[in-house]
């Protein structure tokens, strides 16, 4: 079975081909540039470079989110059009959860984050037993000083991973001391290769039904849904 993986949901922009015995390959950047002008052109360019065509794919894997809107709207968008298209299944995964691979050899909790501005993160709790990633506590949007005191009653060391943590860092070596582990700047960006592998074998989605996850109301939908007197 081959797999495209695509993740556009964060700055990184990530595409990888996968078996189920091996990852084939992956493209990765981190620059701000706009993902739907280059999304296209990089999966044409990673199946071409590693000689599959595009009816060699026996299915669609996609971060979901959170994270940016445009950039999970784009990610999910493109590999819906692709899965309708060649008539193969798409199964959706947490963007965080693919960010929470690169801390595998970690053997306490893991706390990947993406900022969300205002002092909020998109970020949940992971751990990996028995060889496989576990969810510990839900993706939430949080701010990071509330999640840093939920974390404090962990009895475990927690990483933390991801582009965003330095922004935090500080945050969380207060509230957590030496309870608090961070992640090398060269595990910083979420794979591509374990994206696919991740989604592997989840069950497909209904592709015309499928949406992204953003876990939190745009602010536009906040403010309507505030003006008609509910809550967002």
């Amino acid at each position: 079975m081959k797999v495209l993986a695509i993740d556009t949901s964060n700055e990184v922009l990530g595409v990888g081909l996968v078996s189920e015995s091996k990852v084939i390959g992956e493209y990765i950047t981190n620059i701000k540039k706009n993902h739907s002008v280059r999304v296209m052109p990089a999966i044409q360019q990673l199946l071409k470079d590693c000689e599959t065509d595009t009816g060699e794919l026996d299915k669609i894997v996609v971060a979901k989110g959170p994270g940016s809107y445009t950039g999970v709207r784009i990610g999910v968008t493109i590999a819906k059009t692709m899965a309708w298209s060649l008539g193969i299944p798409l199964s959706g995964v947490s963007s965080l959860a693919v960010l929470a691979m690169t801390g595998s050899y970690f053997p306490g909790y893991i706390s990947p984050l993406f900022d969300a501005r205002r002092g909020l993160i998109y970020t949940g709790l992971y751990q990996f037993k028995e060889s496989k990633l576990q969810v510990v506590m839900e993706d939430r949007n949080i701010l990071a000083t509330e999640w840093a005191e939920l974390l404090k009653d962990q009895t475990v060391p927690i990483l933390f991973n991801g582009n965003d943590v330095p922004l935090h860092e500080q945050t969380f070596r207060s509230a957590l001391k030496d309870q608090a582990f961070f992640s090398h700047v060269g595990e910083y960006n979420p794979r591509p290769g374990e994206l696919g592998l991740l989604g592997l074998y989840l069950p497909p989605e209904d592709i015309h039904s499928f949406t992204p996850n953003y876990i939190r109301l745009v602010e536009a939908e906040a403010k309507w849904l505030e003006r008609q007197g509910k809550k967002p």
